[in-house]
């Protein structure tokens, strides 16, 4: 089974969930007993992964059953969500036609059912240790959109597309098949343009993703890691945050953290044993201190271990303090200056109360402010074709790609067009759409020629 890890990785496959992380690499891992294939659409309002759920069930769990093969597990399952009642319905009736040695393992809804580490812990009651990674514990995790891909690569397809949801304050919410490189503009037409003349864009879902201006979204392109777009008028919760410069973050950290500690009791890594207070953490930056003079600090390390999901800045927070970008400062600098997350104790227990702080989603998007299209199903699926791609050739973990071809050369679909050195973590890249190359630099650019 080889072969699968090597079609993977000529195919350029990366984790559709987020990261970005090399998928052939995963499929090389060893010490496998459990294959965990993410279908609970961690973030609210996106519905990419459902979509594919019910659409493609036989290509994922065939795929799911494959990557079991190669990576020797035991056992491999598909954790979504029980109210997913189609996707579950689908999902079956491929395992029963196919005789597939794969599971379904059912969620509640709750946030964030969807990370990884809490999802490891759903589905086999192991907690992942601080700073670790699932593998740490015997398991592997998957999306069911990496799935996809995977069996595209099987058939000798790369992975040149990315399905993802356009919602919010548009005309027609949908899913769209977009070449790598589209345009954001291109996909908002899809969806039949905005219903308000200014608006943010929030890449990616509503806890986690990345905040854009109109004129930032304009020059933004789909790459191998974007999920979605929300499109949100202004003057939302969202654009508030977005709007607070990183002095103005700890001012009000300083001025107006009660000390509560609402924010850690309902951390999810907290709640997994792990050793992160953000409520600590912010005691400790609001002295006004520069964070690169704290980092001697053990609790102010512990912010490595956060995963950025937003409950403490937009659920927890009876203040709406903003102890989620306090972390992401923390760990910026902690980058900077070389100093690595350290692997936490193993065999750690997750507290005794977890189960009672799960956050429901809907409450999750409530207070995220986008709770008004919580419950919006996009209700069409669109192919788009755009007339020219931008191609990041650094959007995965590790080394960038570099490009192998020149401007001015003609391109075919699927033609390799950047390659990641083999002593290096990365991926391969490939032309979206058939054209001439028009720029090559940290993005290719490439332009279809004539009908």
């Amino acid at each position: 089974m080889m072969q699968l890890q090597q079609q993977v990785q000529q195919a350029g496959v990366v984790g559709c969930g987020g990261a970005g992380f090399p998928t052939h690499v995963k499929l090389a891992a060893q010490g496998v007993d459990t294959l965990v294939i993410n279908g609970a659409e961690c973030e609210p309002l996106l519905r990419t992964d459902r979509y594919l759920m019910r659409e493609h069930a036989a290509a994922i769990i065939a795929a799911t059953a494959a990557a079991k093969e190669q990576l020797g597990a035991a056992q491999a399952c598909i954790a979504l969500k029980e109210s997913y009642h189609a996707e579950i319905a689908a999902l079956q009736q491929a395992i029963d036609a196919l005789a597939a040695p794969v599971e379904l393992f059912l969620l509640k809804s709750f946030y964030p059912a969807g990370d990884e580490q809490v999802q490891v812990y759903e589905v086999t009651g192991r907690v992942v240790p601080p700073g670790g990674i699932p593998l740490d514990v015997g398991c592997v995790v998957s999306n069911v959109a990496t799935m996809f891909a995977v069996h595209h690569a099987m058939h000798g397809r790369p992975f040149t597309q990315k399905y993802l949801t356009i919602t919010g304050a548009v005309a027609s919410p949908c899913v769209i098949k977009a070449p790598l490189g589209t345009s954001f503009a291109d996909c908002l037409a899809l969806a039949g343009g905005a219903l308000v003349d200014d608006f943010m864009v929030v890449s990616g879902g509503p806890m986690m993703g990345k905040a854009m201006t109109k004129e930032q979204a304009m020059q933004t392109h789909v790459s191998k890691t974007t999920s979605g777009f929300l499109v949100l008028p202004p003057r939302t919760r969202l654009w508030q945050i977005a709007q607070l410069s990183t002095t103005h973050i700890r001012n009000r950290a300083r001025a107006a953290c009660i000390q509560c500690s609402f924010c850690t009791q309902l951390c999810p890594r907290w709640l997994l044993g792990h050793p992160i207070e953000p409520h600590k953490i912010m005691r400790r930056t609001a002295g006004g201190q520069a964070i690169e003079a704290l980092l001697d600090d053990p609790v102010v390390r512990a912010a490595q271990y956060c995963c950025e999901c937003g409950v403490c800045e937009l659920y927890a927070c009876p203040m709406e303090l903003n102890p989620r970008r306090i972390n992401a400062l923390i760990k910026q600098a902690c980058q900077q200056q070389g100093l690595r997350a350290e692997k936490g104790e193993t065999n750690l227990q997750a507290r005794e109360y977890r189960a009672d702080r799960r956050i429901p989603t809907q409450k999750a998007a409530m207070r995220a402010g986008v709770g008004k299209w919580y419950n919006t199903e996009p209700t069409l699926f669109v192919q788009a074709q755009p007339t020219e791609v931008y191609i990041a050739l650094n959007a995965h973990i590790g080394a960038p790609a570099q490009s192998i071809v020149q401007v001015g050369q003609q391109v075919t679909l699927g033609q390799c067009i950047a390659m990641t050195p083999t002593d290096k973590l990365g991926v391969d890249y490939h032309a979206s759409i058939a054209g001439e190359v028009i720029h090559v630099g940290e993005t290719v650019i490439i332009r279809k020629v004539g009908n």
